[in-house]
């Protein structure tokens, strides 16, 4: 039921005429050339941004917790006159500020490029013909029709149209939504949620009532379970780093060491252990992934929503459209009270609206024999389809002045409307039954006379085959550990006759089976969650009954992937670990979805899954790296001190392997990556155990090295240091190359050309560094040339040693999931939980 309209405006309404009047427009907008005009008086109808000054925000990089310390460590070296380390470390603190401000540049830019992918379109009328425009290019004076499912583009009046029912509860606080007739006003980002009417913009951009309300745009980015397990992770090696350099200190303060030196030292041995570029590599790596995305037709809503992609593993797919060519072709018509086909063929078209190239009355247009034959007839009303009715309705003026109407819809609202005998009930029910088997979809038509009922006229049947690459598509799907669940407002012996084209399996079931009017998947037994779960499709479904699907999926630990293009559709789509709105979805469906397609078709959702798994392996990647780099620095660097009671790097050497540390890193958003063939998720387990026994192997061969250069080659300690450097520095890089792939490190896929060319160039610099002596102490080429063939050695053993880890891993979650059936298992129910 819906409230009567109201506003933040109270004042009386003017006529139509004086609207079009105040605003030098009519009933026919704008011309092309005025509508420019206007642009560029009253500017494009967008809200404008607060933008930061450039330079304000890289200085904000010198302010936080990091720059804090090294600029103290910075002040610590200019007091004891240590201008080499003073300068390097400046040179660490302006290099942070220049990469965090360039990673945040990229991601904003891929993140606006997305925005412009997604901005609204509006129906407007120029030149005196209906046309699509971008929303941003309306002007006050321009004539729009808003439909079903549109956001409305900014503050108008209604001037034409039997009702539209607006759901503006977003900026007036409205629980229900409001009729609106001729006069009304529509406030911009409201959602047309019944009907269809023509408006006069009367205010864009800043001047509408949602930009005076500019405090009701501000919205609370979530943060994925991805972003929250790594920012804890980073929260974990922080408080390791700074225990670790705790111990450090006061062990050195208690052995008689310049605490200048101590602290300065201990200061940047805390900077380069921290993870400082992880939001920002985090950022990077996801908005770049989104642009790779929208190159498939797959535009990405919420950088964030990129991790539900990659976990997803049940997808409820529309059949129109995406299973489906969405092509709809109409067939041989059911004569009822019709006198002939062609009787029939028109009164479906009479009860249509050419101008909302819609795909169904498309498919009723193209079948009229002579496309003329509706010039003699006058469309007085019009009442336009909606979900809850599920019919279109028409007011017609005839050639000979006569009025009648016409109804096309659903064929059992049609037929309710005629008050059918069993006999015709019969019939037509037998008629839609038996063109279900065809895999048709069916309209029921009906005309009435003035003061007379409904005749029900006939059954037009329309057909719309499966797309070529869907059955394919469908068993790529599952390759992907997607199961692939159809989902239709067809009845279920259509869905079975398309579900077995597309051999996606039998068991299609009624929605109404599971969900009466109103109930949700709470109200099912277990029984019926687990026949929900294993259904291969479901048939004759309401928007609200897609909203309870997946609410029962998700109860059954599923992550749940939902397409939907209808206004009604929208809950769902929010619901839904990843809504999908489908190539040509509404704007309110567009609004909800966390993927948007702008093609149609499954392939385009498989492709967007997998380039989702391959960008969160990347930043799974990046995370096991991270945590052995800190893990092997600071704890080799920690005990060896406190045994061996010399430093075995210096604080320049610390900067600089934390300058060529990150440079590679800054690359790894382009890497290819292993394809994970089952859904991914966040496994905290998994990161922490290979991150730390590849971090602990890299502390036991820097020891073993380390007594190698003392006790064997007898280097002096300064040649040592140098020696030490150059090993961290060269090992981590190729810890890289182990830590991003699950698989041995010399197989497919091979590190991105870019990741490579950063890895070689910064290991060049690290031996030209200790080579000729570049702020350290030089090596013989010699050692320079042992150290690489050492590292080289050990980087075998440290991807066999993953490679154990992830088998012991895989072999313990076999057995967690043989476990979870036994439990799951009616006659395991009572099974002990093993220890």
């Amino acid at each position: 039921m819906s409230q009567n309209n109201s506003g933040p405006s109270v004042a009386a309404k003017p006529s139509v005429e004086d609207l079009f009047g105040r605003f030098q427009s009519s009933p026919q907008g704008l011309s092309s050339a005025e509508s420019e005009r206007r642009l560029a008086q009253h500017g494009p109808n967008v809200l404008r941004e607060e933008k930061v000054n450039p330079l304000l925000k890289f200085l904000g990089y010198f302010w936080g917790p990091i720059p804090w310390m090294i600029e103290i460590a910075a002040t610590l070296s200019a007091v004891v006159r240590h201008w080499v380390d003073l300068i390097i470390i400046l040179v660490l603190l302006a290099f942070n500020a220049v990469v965090g401000f360039w990673q945040e540049f990229q991601a904003a830019n891929a993140v606006n490029a997305l925005k412009k992918q997604l901005a609204l379109k509006a129906r407007v009328l120029r030149d005196h013909a209906w046309r699509d425009v971008d929303a941003a290019n309306l002007v006050p004076g321009d004539v729009v029709r808003l439909r079903l499912g549109d956001i409305l583009p900014a503050d108008l009046t209604f001037t034409a149209g039997d009702y539209l029912s607006v759901d503006q509860s977003a900026l007036t606080g409205e629980s229900l939504p409001v009729d609106k007739a001729v006069g009304d006003e529509g406030y911009s980002g409201s959602v047309a949620k019944q009907g269809e009417m023509t408006a006069l913009v009367t205010a864009t951009g800043a001047q509408t009532y949602f930009g005076k309300a500019a405090h009701l745009v501000s919205t609370a980015k979530s943060v994925s379970h991805f972003q929250k397990a790594v920012l804890a992770i980073g929260d974990y090696l922080i408080y390791i780093s700074l225990g670790l350099a705790a111990i450090l200190v006061l062990t050195l303060l208690y052995r008689g060491a310049s605490a200048f030196t101590v602290f300065q030292f201990a200061l940047i041995l805390i900077v380069a252990s921290i993870p400082v570029a992880l939001p920002a590599v985090l950022s990077v790596t996801m908005a770049i992934g989104a642009v790779t995305l929208a190159r498939m037709k797959a535009i990405v809503t919420r950088l964030e929503s990129i991790e539900e992609m990659a976990g997803m593993d049940v997808l409820c797919s529309d059949k129109t459209g995406t299973l489906t060519q969405n092509k709809l072709t109409l067939g041989q018509p059911a004569l009822f009270a019709a006198q002939d086909a062609g009787e029939l063929i028109l009164a479906g078209a009479l009860a249509s609206k050419e101008e909302n190239r819609d795909a169904i009355d498309d498919a009723i247009m193209h079948g009229l024999a002579d496309p003329k034959a509706l010039a003699p007839y006058h469309q007085t009303q019009f009442l336009p389809f909606d979900p809850v009715h599920k019919r279109t309705e028409a007011e017609i003026q005839g050639p000979d002045g006569a009025r009648f109407k016409v109804a096309k819809g659903a064929p059992q609202v049609i037929l309710q409307m005629c008050q059918p005998d069993q006999d015709l009930a019969a019939r037509a029910a037998a008629q839609v039954d038996a063109f279900a088997q065809q895999g048709d979809r069916t309209l029921g038509v009906a005309r009435a006379e003035v003061g007379a009922g409904w005749r029900f006229l006939g059954i037009l049947p329309l057909s719309d085959p499966p797309r070529v690459d869907s059955a394919e598509t469908i068993a790529h799907a599952a390759e992907h550990g997607i199961q692939v669940k159809m989902v239709t407002g067809d009845n279920v012996a259509i869905a079975r006759q398309i579900a077995s084209q597309l051999h996606l399996g039998a068991d299609i079931h009624s929605a109404e089976e599971f969900f009466a009017a109103g109930d949700g998947p709470q109200a099912l037994a277990p029984e019926q969650l687990a026949q929900v779960e294993a259904a291969d499709g479901f048939a004759q479904v309401f928007p609200e009954h897609k909203f309870a699907i997946v609410k029962a999926l998700q109860a059954r630990g599923h992550i749940v992937g939902m397409t939907g293009d209808g206004v009604n559709d929208a809950p769902a789509l929010k619901q839904a670990n990843a809504g999908i709105a489908v190539s040509g979805a509404t704007d309110a469906a567009r609004a909800a979805a966390a993927l948007v397609l702008t093609a149609p078709g499954l392939s385009v959702i498989v492709q967007a899954v997998e380039s989702a798994r391959r960008i969160f392996e990347r930043m799974n990647s990046y995370a096991i790296y991270r945590i052995t780099e800190t893990i092997r620095i600071m704890l080799f660097v920690v005990v060896a001190m406190i045994v061996f009671r010399f430093y075995p790097i210096t604080t320049v050497m610390i900067i600089l392997l934390a300058l060529l540390n990150d440079l590679p890193i800054m690359t790894i958003a382009y890497d290819n990556t292993w394809l994970d063939p089952k859904p991914v998720s966040w496994n905290m387990r998994r990161v922490l155990s290979v991150a730390t026994g590849l971090g602990l192997m890299g502390v036991v061969e820097t020891f073993l090295i380390l007594v190698i250069a003392l006790h064997w080659l007898r280097l002096s300690q300064a040649q040592i240091q140098s020696f030490i450097y150059l090993k961290l520095a060269v090992a981590g890089h190729l810890t890289l190359l182990v830590a991003r792939t699950r698989r041995p490190f010399w197989t497919r896929p091979f590190p991105a050309r870019i990741l490579l060319f950063a890895i070689v160039a910064t290991q060049t610099i690290a031996a030209m560094i200790v080579g000729f002596g570049w702020l350290v102490t030089p090596i013989p080429w010699a050692d320079v040339g042992f150290v690489w063939a050492y590292c080289l050695a050990w980087i075998f053993l440290e991807d066999r040693l993953k490679l154990q880890i992830y088998r012991h891993l895989e072999l313990r979650g076999k057995e967690h999931r043989n476990f979870l059936r036994r439990v799951k298992s009616p006659l395991h129910s009572h099974a002990p939980i093993p220890r």
